[in-house]
């Protein structure tokens, strides 16, 4: 969104012409049915119309129009009536993948990024409101012995990533291997998360290969469409969705900075999982292998009500999309595949994606054309205090339908899924619970590793907490935890 400046030197001649409202832009507005904008006009001081008239203008209203109409009309219509599961050929699970196939991909993968051609987008436009701070998600620290930061964990894995790929390289040169990564913030978290990174030198990584920019804001609205007033001189507005990523990175050039910077593939994920593997070599080698144009992380639904999007195939084989769990009905929802024994609709979406360039190249142009965007009922800051109106967004999974081609990577919860969502005390998805799934988790790694640990608390309760600078997903721990004793809670590190 453009920032906007006043002229002070002509500030006088505008509120002399501002008596009343511009007549070109109110008459723009009746066009829209958004002439409420300008109800409170007689009471606004000069320098408050001069806001007003400049927050309507910076909005383009014909896009904004299509978008409410489209997504209001499509608003409650039924959206399962002809999906099926998804095809046992488009997932790779777990008990399937040999040894051979990981290491394979878990090469391939190095050498893709040995040779700079993987991005890292990560979506972090989300305020930790919800757990209890008004501080970027990213900067929140879980409360591993560490401390550390979502954003320093996920920084120090990209790091530990770039360290495998310069080793694998073996070919006697002294490379370095970099990896940058796009940084999608919001105008509520922008500043924040930049000055957060500043501050901490950016955990390691190199300030140029960290690239930030913002996702748009879209006005909220009345349940009758109308434009909500935050005050009675600025329109409230949030952020278009994790989805909003794909116009902004077309927007801000970044699609053309990748292609320039000789970037392939995008490892896209959402900053408030803890266990996230950022880069992950293996996931990244079975992309290319499979050489489709999207790919998808998946965990198995823990059981049919669970609270999670699904991946599904819209219609007799069309492309795979996500419905959500309100979409499910519940019958839908219970309903079993005789031959593998899990539920028909089981491969739950938990936003970590891979695509290839050229398809968010594909995605960022069909989506300017797509004016469907998800309505979500929520309270909104207004004249008249907190009132109920709906945002409207777009979320990362609307790009699935626009592939030719896309494969889902089962992984399991225990290892890669440790959602950050709610404050400590929440029945779920909470710090503490994430916490507790990276020490297990780190755990079991130091024991594989022939490390032993002792606890004064039961382990089930307790772990350890291995650096990503030291281990990525579990790898080269003897040198460090081979017949030595840790005591739990702990961090390892070199």
């Amino acid at each position: 969104m453009r920032e906007l400046v006043t002229d002070t030197s002509s500030l006088s001649q505008q509120q002399q012409r501002q008596q009343t409202p511009p007549q070109a832009l109110l008459e723009r507005l009746k066009d829209f049915g958004q002439e409420d904008a300008f109800a409170l006009w007689d009471e606004l001081s000069p320098e408050e119309r001069l806001l007003l008239v400049r927050d309507i203008q910076s909005l383009d209203l014909s896009r904004i129009d299509r978008i409410i109409r489209c997504s209001f009309r499509s608003h409650g219509l039924p959206v399962v009536a002809a999906i099926e599961p998804v095809p046992e050929s488009s997932v790779s699970t777990v008990e399937e993948r040999t040894l051979g196939d990981r290491e394979r991909w878990w090469k391939m993968g190095l050498k893709a990024i040995s040779d700079g051609k993987l991005g890292v987008l990560l979506l972090s436009g989300g305020q930790g409101t919800r757990l209890g701070s008004s501080d970027p998600k990213g900067c929140f620290n879980i409360g591993l012995p560490s401390g550390k930061s979502l954003f320093q964990l996920q920084a120090e894995r990209i790091l530990c990533v770039q360290s495998l790929a310069a080793e694998a390289i073996n070919d006697g040169s002294a490379r370095s291997v970099q990896i940058h990564c796009y940084i999608m913030t919001s105008p509520f978290t922008d500043e924040a998360t930049r000055k957060f990174f500043e501050s901490h030198k950016f955990f390691g990584l190199e300030p140029d290969q960290v690239i930030f920019f913002q996702q748009g804001t879209i006005p909220c609205v009345s349940n009758d469409g109308r434009f909500i007033m935050e005050t009675p001189y600025k329109v409230a507005k949030a952020p278009d969705g994790n989805g909003g990523v794909f116009m902004a990175l077309k927007s801000s050039k970044l699609l053309e900075d990748m292609s320039m910077r000789g970037i392939k593939y995008v490892d896209c994920y959402g900053v408030d999982n803890a266990l996230v593997r950022v880069a992950d070599p293996t996931f990244l080698g079975y992309f290319i292998d499979k050489g489709v144009a999207a790919a998808a992380k998946v965990v198995r639904k823990a059981y049919p009500q669970e609270k999670v999007g699904v991946f599904v195939r819209r219609g007799k084989g069309g492309p795979l999309t996500v419905v959500e769990y309100s979409e499910l009905d519940s019958s839908m929802a219970s309903e079993i595949n005789q031959g593998t024994g899990r539920l028909r609709f089981c491969w739950s979406n938990v936003c970590l994606h891979m695509f290839t360039l050229d398809f968010l190249n594909q995605v960022a142009n069909g989506l300017e054309k797509d004016s469907i965007y998800h309505l979500a009922e929520k309270k909104i800051p207004s004249i008249h205090g907190h009132t109920m109106g709906f945002k409207l967004e777009q979320f990362i999974f609307d790009a699935f339908p626009f592939a030719p081609s896309t494969a889902l990577f089962e992984v399991l919860r225990e290892e890669e899924f440790a959602p950050v969502k709610n404050v400590n005390g929440s029945t779920f998805d909470t710090p503490d619970s994430a916490k507790l799934l990276v020490l297990r988790l780190h755990a079991r790694w130091v024991v594989a590793a022939g490390g032993f640990l002792t606890h004064s608390v039961p382990l089930y309760a307790t772990g350890v907490e291995v650096s990503p600078l030291c281990s990525y997903a579990g790898e080269n721990l003897e040198a460090i935890c081979r017949g030595r004793t840790f005591h739990a809670p702990c961090e390892i590190t070199f």
